[in-house]
C-alpha cells in the first residue's frame, strides 16, 4: 500500500471510529426545576415524573435516540431567579447539555430566558404558564410546551358563557402568572358584553383574603345580572374556601375558578356544579398516549397522573420528536425542526406555533361532580375546547 492509500485508509478508520464514539455519547438534557423552597415543589416532581415517562414512551422503553442514550441532569432552582440563571448557565456550559427544560414558577423562568439566548441553546418552558414567557422579552431559543395564561383564561371565559348579563370581579396573585392571566381573561371577554368591575391582586403566600373579598363584594353586590368572583391563584392560602365562608351568596355572587392538581381537588367538593376550565384531567382525554400514561402511572404509583405529569410527558415527547426528525443536533437545525412541529401528547396533538414557539393545544371545560366514593371532586368533562376555538395572541414574532 502506497503512502496515499495508507493515509486515506487511516482517515477513513478515524472517521468510522469517531462516528461510532459519537453514536454512543449520551444526549444530555437538563431539567431545571424548583425542588426546594416552595409549596410548588409538588408541581416540579410531577413534571419530572412525566418527563421521564415521556422519554420512556417516546423511545419504546430504550431511553435512546439514534443509538445514543438520553441522560437527564436535574438542577434545583430553589425557586430563586438568580439560582435559576446560575444553574441553567452551568447546564449549558459545564454540563454541555443539548437543551434544557423548565422551570416551575413563571417569575423564576422569566429570568432564565436571556441565558438561553446567551448560550444559543434551546430552553423548553414547562410547566411555567405566563404569556410573557413567549412575549417581547423572550427569544428564538425558547419553546413552550406548557399552556399559557391566555389559554387558561380564554377557556375559562368560554366555560362561563359570557354575555351582557355577566359581571365579574377577579382575584389573582401579584406576579407574572396572576397579572398575565387576568389580562388574558379581560381580553377573552372583549366583544361579549361581559364586564369586569374590579381587579384584586394579592402577594404570593397571602392567607387573609378578608379585605380583598369585601372590596369585591362591594363592587358586585348592587349590580344586575350574573355576578361572579373569578379566582386565579396557583398557590396555597385557600382563597376560594375563605371567600366562600364569607357567604358571597347573600349578594347573589358565585365563585368560579380553573381546575387544579389532584391534592387540591378535595377542596372543590365545596363547589358542586361549578364550571370552569383546566389544562388536563386524566379521565377527559381519549387517546393512546394518555391511556399508556394513566395505565402505567396507576401501576407504578397506585394513583392517576396529575396535570403537571401530563405536561412533563408532553415536553419529553416534543424533545423525542425533534431529535428523531432533525438531521443533526445543531441549535439552528433543531429550531428549524421544531418550528411548526406537531406531536402527540396525553392531551392529543400539540403544535409549536412558528411565530412565538408557543404550543397550541386543547383545553377542558369541566363541571364539578361530587362522588362520595372518590376522595376528590371530579372535574367532569363538559367538552374539549379545541385549540382553534381560542384566539391566542402571538407573543414575540420570531420570524422578524
Amino acid at each position: 500500500m502506497n503512502i496515499i492509500k495508507r493515509l486515506v485508509a487511516t482517515a477513513a478508520i478515524g472517521l468510522v471510529t469517531a462516528g461510532a464514539a459519537w453514536a454512543q455519547d449520551p444526549i444530555k438534557i437538563a431539567l431545571i426545576h424548583g425542588l426546594s423552597g416552595s409549596a410548588f415543589e409538588a408541581f416540579s416532581k410531577q413534571a419530572q415524573t412525566g418527563f421521564e415517562m415521556g422519554i420512556e414512551y417516546g423511545t419504546d422503553g430504550t431511553n435512546e435516540i439514534n443509538g445514543r442514550p438520553i441522560e437527564i441532569i436535574i438542577k434545583d432552582t430553589q425557586f430563586k431567579p438568580d439560582v435559576a440563571r446560575a444553574v441553567l448557565a452551568e447546564a449549558y456550559g459545564d454540563d454541555e447539555v443539548l437543551l434544557a427544560v423548565g422551570a416551575t414558577s413563571s417569575g423564576v423562568t422569566v429570568g432564565m430566558l436571556p441565558i438561553a439566548e446567551e448560550y444559543e441553546k434551546i430552553l423548553i418552558v414547562e410547566p411555567a404558564v405566563a404569556d410573557s414567557l413567549t412575549g417581547p422579552d423572550s427569544n428564538r431559543y425558547v419553546f413552550k410546551t406548557s399552556r399559557n395564561s391566555s389559554m387558561d383564561m380564554q377557556a375559562q371565559a368560554l366555560a362561563l358563557q359570557p354575555d351582557e348579563n355577566l359581571v365579574v370581579a377577579t382575584l389573582a396573585e401579584d406576579y407574572a402568572f396572576g397579572r398575565d392571566g387576568i389580562t388574558a381573561f379581560k381580553s377573552a371577554l372583549e366583544g361579549t358584553g361581559a364586564t369586569v368591575v374590579t381587579e384584586e391582586y394579592v402577594p404570593q403566600g397571602t392567607t387573609d383574603f378578608t379585605a380583598y373579598a369585601e372590596r369585591m363584594f362591594n363592587a358586585l353586590k348592587d349590580k344586575e345580572g350574573r355576578k361572579v368572583i373569578l379566582i386565579y391563584i396557583a398557590g396555597g392560602g385557600d382563597a376560594p374556601g375563605k371567600i366562600q365562608a364569607m357567604d358571597p351568596s347573600r349578594y347573589g355572587i358565585e365563585i368560579s375558578m380553573g381546575g387544579h392538581i389532584l391534592p387540591v381537588l378535595p377542596t372543590y367538593k365545596r363547589f358542586p356544579g361549578m364550571e370552569g376550565a383546566v389544562y388536563y384531567y386524566y379521565e377527559a382525554f381519549d387517546n393512546e398516549v394518555n391511556k399508556w400514561l394513566v395505565d402505567e402511572h396507576m401501576k407504578r404509583f397506585d394513583s392517576p397522573p396529575d396535570f403537571f405529569t401530563a405536561g412533563g410527558m408532553s415536553a419529553a415527547l416534543a424533545v423525542v420528536k425533534a431529535l428523531k426528525e432533525a438531521p443533526d443536533y445543531e441549535t439552528e437545525t433543531l429550531i428549524s425542526t421544531m418550528e411548526g412541529m406537531s406531536w402527540e401528547t396525553p392531551k392529543g396533538t400539540m403544535t409549536f406555533r412558528p411565530e412565538d414557539h408557543q404550543a397550541l393545544q386543547d383545553m377542558l371545560h369541566f363541571k364539578i361532580k361530587v362522588d362520595d366514593s372518590v376522595d376528590w371532586a371530579i372535574p367532569e368533562k363538559v367538552r374539549i375546547i379545541p385549540a382553534d376555538e381560542m384566539n391566542i395572541p402571538v407573543g414575540r414574532d420570531n420570524s422578524k
